[in-house]
């Protein structure tokens, strides 16, 4: 049957036994960064790796009267202790149960994602739709908060085409974007592609931006350096209005009119 154990040779070590740290091959699942989804297809992946995929697939246990069922108990506490080890600890208190074996673990979290699919699909539904750049800190995490959204939906049977997913990643976007996110519109890109245009377009935006900024400093500065050349006083003055309001104005426009002769020598 699909997922049994070969029988290991006499002696020979199972290679359940190499794993020191199932962390290191499997992330941990919390329903948000890892979903549900993407735990399963990872511990999966290690599962058949390392020749346990029996203790988790519904493969039934060998009779406790079976010569090789103390082996195979052994075994099943391991890969127990890999599912309790790549859970978050909200999950893990919600699991746990004593004398629970691989299998029964495997279920009880299957059936936390996948129970109540309707109402959970309804309010992730909800989130992707609503989402938008603005109201997440960079491009990066705006693109990677949609694609896990998108995850979810599918652990809950209610699928996002990569097509729905490009058109809502335009959507969500502010009218800076407005150029490419017509171009995307139009040419409908694999997923990977729109966000890697998304990101050019944002870093151009982002140097046009520092350009900017830098012309306006560089124009500031001059202004700057004329009136640090001013002495103490007429600094004072030219710089606190409520001060003004006290001297005078035709102290005030002595200060001015300095201050323009002063970037007159200068050029400016």
């Amino acid at each position: 049957m699909p997922g049994d154990e070969p029988n290991p040779q006499k002696g020979a070590l199972h290679p359940v036994y190499t794993v020191t740290n199932i962390q290191n091959k499997v992330r941990v699942l919390d329903g948000v960064k890892v979903t549900y989804s993407s735990w399963v297809k990872l511990f999966k992946l290690h599962a058949r790796g390392y020749k346990v995929l029996a203790h988790i697939d519904g493969t039934a246990s060998p009779a406790k009267t079976a010569a090789d069922y103390n082996q195979w108990s052994e075994i099943d506490a391991i890969v127990l202790q890999w599912i309790y080890g790549s859970i978050s600890d909200d999950i893990l208190v919600r699991v746990l149960e004593p004398d629970s074996t691989a299998y029964e673990a495997w279920e009880k979290i299957k059936n936390l994602f996948l129970n109540n699919k309707g109402s959970r699909a309804a309010a992730l539904e909800q989130e992707f739709t609503n989402l938008t750049l603005r109201s997440m800190n960079s491009l990066d995490e705006y693109c990677q908060k949609l694609k896990d959204l998108a995850d979810q939906l599918t652990d809950v049977e209610n699928p996002v085409s990569e097509k729905r997913l490009v058109l809502q990643m335009v959507r969500g976007l502010p009218p800076e974007y407005d150029t490419a996110a017509a171009f995307i519109n139009q040419t409908l890109p694999d997923w990977d592609t729109a966000r890697n245009m998304l990101q050019l377009e944002h870093n151009r935006q982002q140097a046009r931006e520092s350009k900017s900024v830098t012309g306006r400093l560089l124009a500031i500065v001059p202004t700057y350096l004329c009136i640090i050349s001013l002495s103490i006083r007429d600094r004072l003055i030219l710089r606190n209005p409520l001060l003004q309001t006290h001297i005078g104005s035709k102290m005030v426009e002595d200060c001015s009119i300095k201050l323009r002769r002063t970037m007159e020598e200068r050029g400016l």
